[in-house]
């Protein structure tokens, strides 16, 4: 799924299960020793995938550690972004010094957000264009597809800014795609689209982006590519 959102130059991997050859590597384990399985089973996997990913580039497998504010700590001369939630987990990366500046993927449950949740994630601008897009295309849940989009957005936006961009701080626009794609066996309906996000945050280094998304298989995917 995340693959069809970025370019060529950035290599994804990506896991509907947690594999039993996935391991954690040296330095990870006190990220996560106190853990329950369930995050466990997702920290693990998520950086199973990442290795994955990496060695696409050529990369050797090597530990992927976490900084002051949950960022994973990738190598010299790469970006990357992770992403897990239930049934799925991901992760893409790529060569800084190439055509791709930076990333940032999310992957959430494709099912309408907690209540109460909507309110504190969206700007007044954004509530009647997602009403309005919910009753043209009724068949996302474009609550959920908001927040994932800026999760993404928050995560190319951090290795880049080196600082906090609130969910209130940034405005999205979204747009389907013409029609459906094809439905797949596996994934059912799947239906693909654009989003664009200013950022209001004086001194921003940042002010503009603009990702895609995708829905199928139970899920959400969103993606940047800087």
């Amino acid at each position: 799924m995340l693959s069809s959102l970025l370019p060529a130059e950035v290599a994804v991997a990506e896991s509907f299960d947690d594999p039993e050859d996935a391991v954690l590597f040296p330095g990870e384990e006190a990220v996560i020793a106190r853990a329950v399985d369930k995050r466990r089973r997702e920290y693990i996997t998520t950086r199973h995938c990442a290795r994955l990913a990496l060695a696409q580039l050529g990369i050797p497998p090597a530990a992927i550690g976490t900084g002051g504010n949950r960022e994973p700590l990738w190598p010299d001369g790469i970006v990357g972004s992770m992403t897990h939630c239930a049934g799925y987990r991901a992760a893409a990366v790529a060569r800084s010094g190439g055509a791709v500046a930076g990333l940032g993927v999310d992957a959430e449950p494709h099912a309408p957000l907690p209540d109460g949740v909507f309110d504190t994630i969206a700007r007044p601008d954004e509530v009647p264009a997602l009403a309005a897009l919910a009753a043209a295309r009724s068949e996302v849940q474009w609550d959920r597809l908001l927040f994932s989009a800026k999760e993404s957005v928050y995560k190319a936006w951090f290795p880049v800014a080196r600082r906090w961009l609130g969910f209130e701080e940034a405005s999205l626009d979204f747009a389907a795609d013409g029609r459906n794609a094809a439905p797949d066996a596996a994934a059912g309906e799947i239906v693909t689209g654009t989003f664009s996000a200013r950022i209001h945050q004086s001194g921003a280094p940042l002010t503009r982006m603009s990702g895609r998304w995708i829905v199928g298989s139970g899920l959400v995917v969103t993606a940047i590519a800087l």
